[in-house]
């Protein structure tokens, strides 16, 4: 059951738009025309996806006169963000390494065989 409850928690986080919206409320609230406006989406798409989170408690909405302010629910996320930001940068910097190692391995191969 809390494998479950983590999966779906997860999958929350699988769509670049959901992961983008959390990033953009770091700082604090924003509406829902403040997103759209800094995502380039429709407002009905950014709805869906604050629906979403919504959904997983992971953002939460209060009204101010006639907007909807969302704000991240629990401000941990983002230690949980910042962390899959680290295991990438890392993956990225592993699999650079690798790329230049076997470029590097290419051209002596090259360079040995035109020689003969």
């Amino acid at each position: 059951m809390l494998d479950q409850f983590r999966a779906e928690f997860f999958k929350a986080l699988a769509h670049p738009v959901r992961i983008k919206i959390l990033r953009l409320l770091r700082p604090g609230e924003k509406s829902v025309t403040e997103l759209q406006e800094t995502l380039g989406l429709e407002s009905s798409a950014v709805s869906q996806q604050l629906a979403i989170l919504r959904a997983k408690n992971l953002v939460v909405a209060r009204k101010d006169g006639t907007k909807a302010l969302y704000a991240v629910k629990d401000p941990q996320i983002f230690q949980l963000l910042d962390a899959a930001k680290e295991i990438f940068d890392r993956h990225l910097i592993d699999s650079r390494a690798v790329l230049d190692e076997l470029e590097q391995e290419e051209k002596a191969l090259s360079e040995s065989g035109s020689g003969a």
